[in-house]
């Protein structure tokens, strides 16, 4: 049984170049169903992987178990903070102030995260482009897009913040599409596979390596790329990547060769590990 997961699993890697070899092989070398995958960094940047980010706050309970609702909160407007100007990249406080403005408790009540807690996947925020009519306007209004995935019913939403306004001047809802991984949804990814009995053979991979078990992903440093099925893509569960959120792991031992994942899909979506051609 370890002799078919390391044959499938791939090998452990050495030398120093497999941080470029390895991305060329990636795209090169693919299996029946993956040529569409999309390229991503998984949002980790190189940088180790750390724990796996925590539950969230799931739903709300009744009052003294019988189901009452409990009375609302109104939130206190975001502080202004420090502010860009013109094209200026957004300051921190702006980053904070319209991704709280972005995350209303409408949206937070009926989206669901990675690990399923209550409120949608931050993905990214980026500086909005002016209106047409506004790009030569040096007083121009500053937008942002705020990017969140709903695991709830796999879609993406985009909401454009008006940072003079403070208000939320467009939303956005897109199925189908699928942005780069997080840093979040990397670890993610990487700890159901390890939960998951195909998870042995990078376990076995690395105790190779380094002589030592893989009991955490500290012991690794994750990259991502985000896995889209195409014809004839095997097995048939794979079929759903693309409308559902799937992820391929290419991890590294910290201060260490790289171990050759590629051949095993991760359903963020369903939460669950399939084997390439399996």
């Amino acid at each position: 049984m370890r002799k078919m997961m390391r044959r499938h699993l791939g090998k452990v890697v050495a030398g120093a170049g497999i941080a470029v070899a390895g991305t060329a092989v990636m795209v090169a070398v693919t299996l029946p169903g993956t040529a569409g995958a999309d390229d991503s960094d998984g949002g980790t940047g190189g940088q180790p992987a750390g724990q796996a980010a925590g539950q969230g706050a799931g739903g709300e309970q009744g009052a003294a178990g019988q189901g009452a609702v409990a009375p609302g909160v109104v939130e206190e407007a975001p502080v202004q903070g420090e502010r860009g100007k013109g094209r200026d990249p957004l300051t921190d406080d702006e980053l904070e102030r319209v991704r709280q403005i972005a995350l209303d408790q409408k949206l937070r009540a009926s989206s669901e995260g990675v690990d399923g807690e209550r409120g949608p996947e931050s993905l990214a925020i980026d500086l909005a482009e002016p209106d047409a009519a506004q790009l030569d306007d040096p007083n121009a209004p500053r937008r942002a897009d705020v990017t969140f995935y709903d695991y709830r019913d796999d879609t993406v939403v985009t909401k454009t913040v008006n940072l003079d306004t403070g208000k939320v001047e467009k939303t956005g809802t897109q199925s189908g599409v699928q942005p780069p991984l997080t840093r979040a949804e990397t670890l993610k990814a990487a700890e159901l596979l390890l939960a998951d009995p195909l998870g042995a053979g990078l376990k076995a991979d690395y105790k190779d390596a380094t002589g030592k078990q893989l009991t955490s992903l500290d012991q690794l440093k994750l990259t991502s790329m985000v896995f889209r099925s195409s014809p004839g893509v095997q097995p048939a569960a794979l079929g759903k990547c693309g409308e559902n959120r799937c992820a391929r792991l290419f991890p590294k031992v910290v201060n260490g060769p790289w171990i050759d994942a590629r051949s095993f899909v991760i359903d963020l979506s369903d939460r669950k590990v399939s084997r390439l051609g399996g």
